[in-house]
C-alpha cells in the first residue's frame, strides 16, 4: 500500500471543526470536500489532487471527534494523512472508512508544503522525495491493516458475513 504525492503541511492542535467548519456539517460529502481545512489553508480545497499527502502536527482531528472529517478529507482524493499524532476517534474513524493514516514522529520538522512524498502503508515508512529524508511511522495495528486493505470497516463486515 504506497502512495506518492504533494505534501499539504499543516499545524499541531486542529480540530475536527477546522476540518470541516460546523455550518458546513449537513452539507453532501462532496460539498464539503470542496471546503475542508478552508479556514487553514483556502489553497488546499481548491487545489488539492487526488493522491496529495496531508501531514499535519499533534492532536489532528482533535474535539468533537465528527466521522464527517475523514469522510470530507477522504473526498478530497488524498492518498494518506500523516501527522505526528492523531485524536483517537479521528484515528480510528480513518481507518473505518478506509482512509490511511500514519503517526509519524518528527515528520512536520522534516518536510515542507509542496514536497513530494511517498508513503508506504504496509512499511509503516514516509520518504520525502525532495529532499531524501526519511521517517519511521509507529506500527499499525495488523486488524486495521486488513481493515484498510479491504476499504473500511463496512466492506470487512460484508466480507466477514459472507464467509460464514
Amino acid at each position: 500500500m504506497t502512495s506518492r504525492g504533494r505534501c499539504w503541511k499543516f499545524g499541531d492542535n486542529i480540530p475536527t471543526d477546522q476540518i470541516v467548519r460546523s455550518d458546513r456539517a449537513f452539507a453532501s460529502i462532496p460539498e464539503m470536500a470542496k471546503h475542508v481545512l478552508e479556514n487553514l489553508n483556502p489553497a488546499f480545497a481548491r487545489d488539492v489532487q487526488p493522491g496529495d499527502i496531508l501531514v499535519a502536527g499533534k492532536h489532528f482531528g482533535q474535539s468533537s471527534g465528527r466521522a464527517i472529517a475523514p469522510k470530507a478529507l477522504k473526498a478530497t482524493g488524498i492518498a494518506a494523512v500523516v501527522v505526528e499524532y492523531a485524536a483517537r476517534l479521528f484515528y480510528r474513524n480513518c481507518f473505518e472508512i478506509g482512509l490511511p493514516l500514519l503517526e509519524c514522529p518528527g515528520i512536520t520538522d522534516g518536510v515542507s508544503d509542496g514536497d513530494t512524498l511517498t508513503v508506504d502503508m504496509t512499511a509503516g515508512l514516509v520518504r520525502n522525495e525532495t529532499t531524501g529524508r526519511e521517517f519511521r511511522a509507529r506500527p499499525i495495528d495488523p486488524f486495521l491493516m486488513g481493515m484498510l486493505a479491504v476499504g473500511g470497516l463496512i466492506p470487512m463486515a460484508s466480507r466477514l458475513a459472507g464467509e460464514g
